[in-house]
């Protein structure tokens, strides 16, 4: 299954210049990475990113992912939390997440 990391352009640069990351400074003061599933990374955008262009959209394969575990968040749902760093080598593709009259456009095949 796939899973979503969302970075402003200065966190992915910083990513893509370290070759790995732990996360923005609401995953710093966590303690893991926020990752969300494709049925949740729209609403996540909407809530976390409202207004905000320059995103990227980063996808994982959870089955790769050593120290991802399941848990509670949102309203109950279960969410993906990375207990360790984000590298280079778990990203299958990055991708622009554009910004379009206010609302956050999903790259095709991304669907809930």
């Amino acid at each position: 299954m796939l899973v979503y990391k969302i970075f402003r352009a200065e966190e992915y640069a910083d990513f893509v210049q370290a070759g790995q990351s732990a996360g923005a400074p609401v995953d710093l003061a966590d303690g893991y990475v926020h990752l969300s599933t494709a049925a949740q990374v729209a609403e996540t955008a909407a809530k976390h990113f409202a207004g905000e262009g320059g995103l990227m959209l980063l996808a994982l394969e959870s089955d790769d992912l050593d120290g991802l575990e399941w848990e509670k968040s949102r309203g109950g749902a279960l969410f993906p939390h990375l207990y360790r760093p984000l590298r280079e080598a778990d990203v299958l593709w990055a991708k622009p997440l554009p910004l379009e009259d206010g609302r956050h456009i999903l790259p095709e095949g991304v669907e809930p």
